[in-house]
């Protein structure tokens, strides 16, 4: 179990949102969201620092639409963070099968999907596979970032707006580990709330665990670490975002890289 930082990036600025905020504005490029911090350095800033306490494995989220000028607003800044960090840093938002290579040119060491595998609401297959050609199973995340609804965790597409009908279940891990090295999963209900972890959730991905699993969401205490260590069996890496005095919030950074 260990920390890994983020960089989430939203209209061309490092920012920590309400991740179920988060809506598109029609025809327009411009999405919004509520926010909970809005950086004043950019994100060269961000993986200069993560480099420095050589903090491995964290992920870089751009969060606009794909070919819109706010989205290459976004990859404008996430290049600053891959050329302070090559090779520390992962990315997602708007991966493919014909970007994800260039993304790895970047600096990238991961490329983070969602979208493009899970499409009309199921897996597919032929994209998945598609990105395994294209960038190797060694680098290649499968975000399974999910909402709950109906009593089960359904993973979320098109930056956490679209249900999909696939359930995080340890059959869909072991189904999917085949085709990835690691697991994102936001917990986007308390994405960006600082309210605590979803729980369940935790049990649920710590009950498998055979592979690199990252969680996010509402961690705000080291209480919270604690209860994700206990929840998840000790095999989850966790991210913190708006709760870090680095991004507005009270816990300091620097105690959570030591711990």
């Amino acid at each position: 179990m260990g920390f890994r930082p983020c960089i989430d990036i939203h209209n061309g600025q490092v920012k920590q949102i309400v991740g179920g905020s988060l809506s598109d504005n029609g025809s327009s490029g411009k999405s919004s969201a509520d926010e909970n911090f809005v950086a004043s350095q950019d994100a060269g800033f961000y993986g200069t620092l993560y480099k420095k306490y050589n903090l491995k494995g964290g992920h870089i989220i751009l969060l606009n639409p794909v070919n819109t000028k706010e989205y290459e607003a976004d990859v404008a800044q996430a290049k600053l963070a891959l050329a302070a960090y090559p090779g520390g840093l992962q990315i997602g938002g708007g991966m493919n099968s014909e970007n994800a290579k260039a993304f790895l040119e970047y600096g990238a060491s991961h490329i983070i999907v969602t979208s493009y595998v899970f499409s009309n609401g199921c897996i597919n297959f032929e994209n998945l596979k598609k990105m395994v050609r294209a960038v190797g199973k060694e680098h290649l995340v499968l975000d399974l970032s999910c909402r709950k609804r109906d009593g089960a965790y359904y993973i979320v597409t098109d930056r956490w707006q679209k249900f999909t009908n696939e359930v995080v279940t340890k059959e869909l891990m072991e189904q999917l580990a085949a085709y990835c090295s690691e697991f994102l999963v936001h917990a986007v209900d308390v994405e960006g709330k600082a309210s605590g972890i979803e729980g369940e959730l935790a049990g649920v991905l710590g009950a498998w665990g055979k592979i690199p699993i990252t969680y996010a969401g509402g961690i705000s205490t080291l209480e919270d670490i604690q209860l994700l260590q206990r929840l998840g069996c000790d095999k989850l890496d966790y991210t913190i975002g708006s709760a870090l005095d680095i991004f507005g919030g009270n816990l300091p950074f620097e105690q959570i890289v030591n711990i």
